[in-house]
């Protein structure tokens, strides 16, 4: 996931361009270029995306075991789909893989803003025709011009956008393993925008260390973790509103995701 302009270190020695050229990317990370293969470019940021997509396949398997609405489904498609992007952005630096990275980045959040606000919405067909043009205008817009700081103020403004109703969410959830789970949401969400600060930021320091923290490998984690989080929790309070009967079931006894009980006419509707 994406940034602005590159911080200190740069390209390792061994292999001053790697396999995929020159970089052509408007963004860097506090990670060695090429250090670990000539294959990959920044290794740890890009296997790093593997859990967030291992745990977004499955939310996915449980969104149509349980009958799920599509949006939930969609929801987990796009961020598998955000992870891969990240993938080839960090494997490769170049800029047309950076799109595949950033524009996924935006249709996540505007998928979450149709979950979010969408059940009270009256007038059904404009918000996904308006977010639908909105995503691609701005695909269309991003693969052409460059606008670092402009991405970064447009994405913070649509997880603005989501956060009233996420937290109206919150207040009317009493169960508190439900609870629990949206704490775990914000932690995830608030470690991991440490690590990401502290690599953007502090790179110069981070270089002279032994060892280098791996701070951005370390945000594709715990933000993989969250998205699974806020997924499950949004899923909760969908079936909440639905009388579904919703009750949090554990994989493995760790990893929650939500077991719903529907009525008989609503399965024979499905």
């Amino acid at each position: 996931m994406a940034g602005e302009a590159s911080p200190s270190i740069v390209t390792s020695p061994e292999w001053q361009q790697g396999y995929w050229g020159p970089i052509t990317a408007s963004t860097e990370w506090c990670e060695k270029n090429y250090e670990v293969t000539p294959w990959v470019a920044e290794f740890y940021n890009t296997i790093s995306n593997f859990p967030g997509i291992i745990l977004a396949l499955i939310g996915l398997f449980y969104s149509i075991n349980q009958k799920f609405e599509r949006r939930f489904s969609v929801l987990h498609l796009s961020t598998i789909a955000l992870g891969i992007g990240s993938i080839l952005f960090h494997a490769t630096l170049q800029y047309a893989q950076q799109q595949s990275d950033e524009t996924p980045m935006v249709w996540v959040m505007l998928l979450y803003i149709y979950v979010l606000y969408s059940p009270d919405w009256h007038y059904r067909s404009t918000m996904p025709t308006f977010l639908f043009l909105y995503g691609t205008i701005f695909a269309v817009l991003h693969s052409q011009f460059r606008f670092v700081v402009g991405f970064q103020l447009h994405y913070m403004f649509l997880a603005v956008l989501c956060l009233p109703r996420m937290y109206k969410y919150y207040i009317y959830t009493t169960d508190p393993p439900v609870r629990k789970l949206a704490h775990r949401y914000i932690l995830f969400l608030i470690l991991g925008a440490i690590c990401w600060l502290v690599d953007r930021n502090l790179c110069n320091q981070i270089s002279e260390l032994r060892v280098n923290p791996q701070g951005h490998a370390l945000w594709h984690v715990l933000m993989g973790f969250n998205s699974y989080a806020g997924n499950t929790f949004l899923q909760y309070c969908r079936a909440q509103q639905l009388n579904w009967n919703p009750r949090l079931e554990y994989l493995g006894g760790v990893l929650p995701f939500v077991k719903v009980q529907k009525s008989n006419t609503e399965r024979k509707e499905q």
